[in-house]
């Protein structure tokens, strides 16, 4: 096995080398260096991260972060994901329920402090069941929000020391729903309801997005809070 700075550097000199590359050519880069060891995370708002890595990487392991706190159209997209892809499907869960953190840290934690029930539901559970791989690709995309812009599509992951993947950084929205569209990919129903960017139920967290705002806008909306740590 290589060691953490022979990672380091490998990841360095292919985030220079890919930053032209496909999206299934960094993901076939991947599947090359690390195989089992690596997999992709998807909040199943799409499924096109997973279709693609599916295409190069059959049976590659698509982590899903169940907060307790999601859409039934998202379980559902996972569920279908799960039946009718080339991929294994595997859910995380936080380490309290939504009834324990009640008790521990009082209802609505979301609303009070949105940081620290995000960092209980996704940042722990995902620092968790990313312990069995030195590699993993996110659907980060640098039109996304202004901090994403910068989103190298392959780099080192400092805090989880692994290798971190942005295939579709490059891609815009008219890309992913070309992609969508030509391969028939499955995508959350909400993104037909009006919902351009879906995270867990309570309004605080995801919301349809104000007249002329796209993207990102829905998502703890009038907080100034932008990410929920998995990426910061």
């Amino acid at each position: 096995m290589s060691s953490v700075t022979d990672y380091e550097e490998l990841a360095t000199t292919a985030g220079r080398e890919l930053e032209e590359a496909t999206p299934q050519e960094i993901l076939q880069w991947a599947a090359d260096h690390f195989g089992k060891r690596f997999c992709v995370t998807s909040s199943m708002e799409d499924a096109v991260v997973a279709h693609l890595a599916s295409s190069v990487l059959p049976g590659v392991d698509v982590v899903f972060l169940d907060t307790g706190y999601h859409f039934a159209e998202t379980i559902g997209t996972r569920d279908a994901v799960a039946a009718t892809m080339p991929v294994n499907v595997i859910t995380l869960t936080p380490k309290l329920t939504v009834a324990e953190q009640d008790a521990q840290y009082g209802p609505h934690l979301h609303d009070r402090d949105p940081d620290l029930c995000c960092s209980l539901r996704k940042v722990e559970p995902l620092n968790r069941g990313l312990g069995a791989y030195d590699a993993w690709a996110t659907g980060l995309r640098r039109d996304e929000s202004p901090s994403r812009a910068n989103t190298p599509v392959v780099a080192w992951d400092p805090k989880r020391r692994k290798v971190k993947l942005a295939p579709i950084a490059r891609w815009t929205q008219e890309d992913v729903d070309a992609y969508v569209q030509a391969n028939g990919v499955l995508l959350n129903p909400l993104l037909w309801e009006g919902y351009t960017s879906v995270g867990c139920s309570p309004l605080s967290c995801t919301a349809k997005p104000g007249e002329g705002e796209s993207g990102r806008a829905g998502r703890w909306a009038g907080s100034g809070k932008t990410e929920c740590g998995i990426h910061l």
